[in-house]
């Protein structure tokens, strides 16, 4: 982990991280969890369960949890977890989503549409939904949405599409839940740095014509950005760990690009 820790920052609070068995999710976690949160780290892999227990090992306070957010019943469920193990939940950090496939639209057939927008969309409206009753019984919390700058960009429309719902969710509920000393806000990563998943999203390029595709997604990613590189982890950690913390208590409805300069 590089970049500068806040050892205090999330002490007393209870950090649901929904994704974390890999990436930029899983590095929110750990970051997290130094930063003294009780993390709930979610994912539909058993993976999870082993980035938790690592993070108990460093003497972080963590439990894991394995749901399927992509149903309603899992996020619930999940919600209900984290408040049962540690008593509250404060800040939900929504980070499930990925494009599953990368090819110009009219190569998309129906179903390969629908996957992606139950992918990147539904897990996030779920995990709001579920954990909303817990934040307003208590009249305090902080949702943080991971969007995308690629709500402009190529080979991804469905991704796109679904990470614009997640734009328009924040603006949206931000709306509506002020009321009850609720904010939610989120970030828009750009083209992220990550080591090879263990699990991958998707079927993988096998067809030279494939490979191509998500190449001109690389192309259109680096040169889009003003810095013209990808980030890195941390850097997307960095700035949801901003969000999520009182530093950003004025802040809420609004999304923060982290894309060296491109704002999607």
């Amino acid at each position: 982990m590089t970049g500068t820790i806040s050892p205090e920052r999330f002490r007393d609070k209870v950090v649901v991280v929904t994704g974390s068995a890999q990436g930029i999710g899983m590095t929110v976690a750990r970051r997290l969890a130094a930063e003294a949160a009780s993390v709930v780290l979610v994912d539909r892999s058993e993976l999870v369960h082993e980035v938790s227990e690592e993070i108990r090992d460093g003497g972080g306070r963590a439990h894991g949890v394995t749901a399927d957010l992509e149903q309603f019943a899992g996020a619930e469920a999940a919600m209900d977890e984290a408040r049962q193990q540690y008593g509250r939940i404060d800040v939900l950090i929504n980070n499930v989503g990925g494009a599953i496939r990368m090819r110009p639209y009219e190569h998309f057939t129906a179903e390969q549409i629908q996957a992606e927008v139950q992918r990147s969309l539904f897990p996030t409206l779920w995990t709001c939904r579920a954990v909303l009753p817990h934040l307003i019984e208590q009249r305090s919390g902080t949702i943080v949405n991971v969007s995308s700058v690629a709500t402009r960009g190529i080979n991804r429309i469905p991704y796109s599409a679904s990470k614009g719902g997640v734009r328009a969710l924040t603006a949206s509920l931000a709306w509506e839940v002020a009321e009850h000393g609720i904010r939610v806000v989120a970030t828009a990563p750009g083209g992220t740095e990550a080591p090879p998943r263990r699990i991958a999203r998707g079927p993988g390029t096998e067809s030279e014509q494939e490979k191509r595709w998500a190449q001109q997604v690389v192309d259109q990613t680096t040169e889009s950005s003003l810095l013209k590189r990808y980030g890195s982890l941390d850097e997307q950690a960095a700035a949801i760990a901003f969000l999520a913390s009182d530093e950003a208590s004025y802040i809420t409805g609004t999304v923060l690009p982290v894309a060296g300069g491109d704002l999607g």
